[in-house]
């Protein structure tokens, strides 16, 4: 270790190398302020939080424009949907843009009635020769 300072050189930058490698496989996409505003207004107007809000709009702006799917006509199919029909979907979309490993998922109830489960009778054992 020496305590002379570090030399910095202007043509190299810790900070550009960053910015270059962070951007590398992401293209930039830009949308209208009014798909932007109805997303975020649609998931506003549904109880979602505001952060939360502004990244699920993002991604499903993201995923209309690479699927090439009118933002306005998204928006009228997931009017007709109830609350946990909407999780679900918003949840099916963003697990599409993640790596398998940090999947997010909900809990399903269990439909079945344990008292016609008991009643099951196993199948006869075969004899033996």
């Amino acid at each position: 270790m020496t305590n002379l300072p570090i030399k910095q050189n202007d043509n190299y930058s810790d900070e550009a190398v960053s910015e270059f490698f962070d951007r590398y496989f992401s293209k930039k996409l830009s949308f209208p302020s009014n798909q932007v505003d109805a997303v975020l207004g649609f998931f506003l107007d549904r109880g979602f939080e505001e952060t939360a809000a502004a990244a699920v709009s993002t991604v499903l702006l993201e995923q209309a424009k690479i699927d090439g799917v009118n933002v306005f006509r998204l928006l009228d199919t997931l009017k007709g949907l109830k609350d946990v029909e909407l999780s679900a979907v918003v949840t099916e979309t963003i697990n599409y843009r993640r790596p398998k490993t940090s999947s997010l998922g909900y809990r399903r109830p269990n439909n079945f009635n344990k008292i016609e489960r008991r009643n099951i009778e196993p199948p006869p054992k075969l004899p033996h020769n």
